[in-house]
């Protein structure tokens, strides 16, 4: 906006232009990169367990008889009309204080059917049960090329103007290099250039605040997750010492 207005000679209200919208970046900018993202959900295949971060205060659930929930409901609107949304959720509980129970969303429900709810409780459970590698029918595999080639079909935000560039390539060399570029490519490349410092900042910032996410669980959760740590599961040590729900 500022550039506009030099451009056309109104120089008036530049520099508090350019004050503020430094201040509506630096900002934001140093809150998200000081910190720490939430901690993730962590399915623990050696304990068989999934752990879960609740404001510094841990939760768990055994995998073997967990419970979990997924429901579809509509949202109707005025102007969008019904939009069908799916959840799935697991039932998690407290250490400690087995009656403080939890239901943790995996997922926002938004944009998702049940089937596709179904789907991602399948990839868990085929994880959890038969992983860490397993094939296109969820059974045990001893190479990680399928799971290789599903991680491989997400594309960092960053990754679509090398996308764009490689989708122009191949047409160039399909067509011989004669008439090869429709409107269409010009536009998304057009596009994925105009967005990409964006995407940058974007990952730079995620990145950022992903590594300050690091080492906070507690070492109860952090020995578990060695190769050589323990394997009894926290909900035999709430048993041992009287805890039942």
């Amino acid at each position: 906006m500022c550039s506009i207005l030099i451009l056309s000679g109104n120089t008036d209200g530049i520099l508090t232009g350019v004050i503020l919208a430094a201040a509506l970046f630096v900002i934001p900018f140093l809150w998200e990169t000081r910190r720490p993202l939430p901690l993730p959900i962590l399915f623990n295949r050696r304990t068989r367990e999934v752990y879960f971060d609740h404001s510094g205060k841990l939760y768990h659930s055994p995998w073997d008889g967990i419970q979990a929930l997924a429901g579809e409901f509509v949202m109707v609107g005025p102007h969008t009309g019904g939009m069908r949304n799916a959840s799935l959720e697991i039932l998690v509980r407290r250490l400690g204080e087995p009656d403080n129970a939890l239901l943790v969303s995996l997922g926002l429900p938004m944009g998702k059917t049940l089937q596709m709810q179904k789907g991602l409780w399948e990839w868990l459970r085929a994880y959890m049960d038969n992983g860490p590698w397993l094939d296109e029918n969820g059974q045990r595999s001893d190479s990680d090329a399928y799971v290789k080639e599903m991680l491989s079909a997400h594309t960092r935000p960053t990754g679509f103007l090398a996308y764009r560039r490689q989708k122009i390539a191949e047409e160039k060399a399909a067509n011989e290099g004669k008439n090869y570029l429709e409107w269409t490519d010009a536009v998304l490349y057009l596009g994925h250039l105009l967005f990409y410092p964006m995407n940058w900042l974007q990952e730079f910032t995620y990145n950022s605040a992903k590594r300050r996410s690091r080492n906070r669980w507690p070492q109860i959760v952090t020995e578990r997750l060695q190769p050589n740590g323990p394997t009894t599961r926290l909900i035999d040590l709430e048993r041992g010492r009287g805890l039942t729900v």
